[in-house]
């Protein structure tokens, strides 16, 4: 089992605690690599987003445990970049021109009017009291519309570029699966997904195996029944926990793998010496 992350969160944005926490997590549970992937400056203004004038010393500090720590591990600077629409997303120049090794284009927010701004925004994450409400206002009830303008965004955001994995592809189901309605083995959710995936295969895109929600909710994203979709298609997969605290840096990473050896995977993609590769699992 390969002991890597590469989506994590620190306190340059939503995190609760400092990225040289998660290194000495990572350093003392025996880690090879490690990838740091702030949520990426937004248009506006949230709780959990970095905001741009962090940069600098997000990047500076990422450089310096580069350094500090390069005799016991491999340490990589990412963003996790919101696709919002064409005009915002990991293909702009601001993202293109940053230093980054790695950048994860992910969907939190589905933008239902004018201008980009926190209140014109659905939101995938929070509780599901709000997602609901969502659904009711702008999607009037019905949760296929809500699912097909996820997944458009979805194939949107693959065609855009900019990005090197796909994060947490599926997690409209988090909270959707507890709509009126939902169903992950309907044809209005299999068709768009699967295109997705296809998408993905074509780009040459990575997807990672997320395991935020494994232990306490036995959930995946994508989901498991999924992964073997993965394999067909020979999209390239990581296992990356998400975490926002130290401590669940490794947290369902064993089970995730054994899901993959299960879906037919006997490798997955890894940064090694600053370069993919497909290493045995």
């Amino acid at each position: 089992m390969q002991l890597s992350n590469y989506h994590s969160h620190c306190t340059f944005c939503d995190g609760r605690s400092t990225p040289e926490d998660f290194v000495k997590f990572a350093v003392s549970h025996g880690f090879r690599a490690y990838g740091f992937s702030s949520h990426s400056p937004l248009p506006f203004e949230t709780f959990w987003n970095m905001s741009k004038d962090d940069m600098p010393e997000y990047l500076m500090e990422i450089e310096r445990l580069k350094k500090k720590y390069s005799d016991r591990l491999e340490i990589y600077v990412g963003l996790e970049i919101d696709f919002l629409d064409e005009s915002y997303n990991a293909s702009i120049p601001y993202f293109r021109n940053l230093p980054l090794d790695y950048r994860i284009g992910s969907i939190h927010f589905l933008p239902v009017a004018q201008p980009l701004a926190e209140e014109n925004m659905v939101c995938m994450d929070g509780s599901f009291r709000e997602y609901q409400k969502s659904v009711d206002h702008y999607y009037d009830g019905d949760i296929r519309k809500l699912v097909a303008h996820y997944f458009n965004s979805t194939q949107q955001m693959i065609e855009a570029g900019g990005i090197d994995i796909v994060g947490h592809m599926d997690k409209i189901y988090m909270n959707g699966h507890k709509c009126e309605g939902f169903d992950l083995q309907a044809g209005w959710y299999q068709k768009p997904l699967n295109e997705c995936l296809h998408l993905i295969a074509e780009k040459g895109l990575m997807v990672e195996v997320n395991t935020k929600n494994l232990s306490k909710k036995q959930e995946t994203y994508p989901h498991r029944d999924y992964l073997h979709k993965l394999c067909e298609l020979g999209i390239p997969v990581m296992v990356n926990s998400d975490c926002h605290y130290p401590d669940l840096v490794n947290d369902g990473r064993a089970d995730a793998f054994g899901l993959l050896e299960k879906a037919g995977f006997r490798s997955t993609r890894e940064l090694v010496g600053g370069h993919w590769q497909d290493v045995a699992i």
